[in-house]
C-alpha cells in the first residue's frame, strides 16, 4: 500500500513540475478574431494581407456585411469591424470571394 501511495505522489508532484514549468499564455490574442457579430484583425497582420477582404470574406460567411470601426495604426493595435446585417432593398447577397 505504501508503494502505491508513494507513486501516486511522485506522480502528481512531477505533473505538477511540468504544469509550473508552463507558462499561462493569458495575453496571447490571435492575429484574426471574430464571430458572427464583427471581430478584429491586428495591426501587423494588415500591413501584410489585405485586411478589407478579410473582413469581407468574414461577414460573408454568415450573410452580412463589414462596417469598419476602428483602427490603431501601431504595432500591437487592431483594425475593428462590425458584420451586419445586408441593409434592406438590397438586390443581393453578399459576395464570398475564394482564395
Amino acid at each position: 500500500m505504501r508503494i502505491i501511495a508513494a507513486a501516486g505522489l511522485l506522480a502528481s508532484l512531477v505533473v505538477s513540475g511540468v504544469m509550473a514549468s508552463q507558462s499561462a499564455r493569458a495575453d496571447y490574442v490571435p492575429p484574426f478574431k471574430g464571430n458572427d457579430t464583427g471581430g478584429i484583425i491586428a495591426y501587423s497582420m494588415a500591413t501584410q494581407v489585405d485586411a478589407r477582404q478579410v473582413a469581407v470574406d468574414h461577414c460573408a460567411r454568415y450573410g452580412k456585411v463589414v462596417k469598419f470601426l476602428a483602427v490603431q495604426a501601431y504595432e500591437g493595435g487592431y483594425i475593428s469591424f462590425s458584420c451586419r446585417w445586408v441593409p434592406y432593398g438590397a438586390a443581393v447577397q453578399p459576395i464570398r470571394t475564394l482564395y
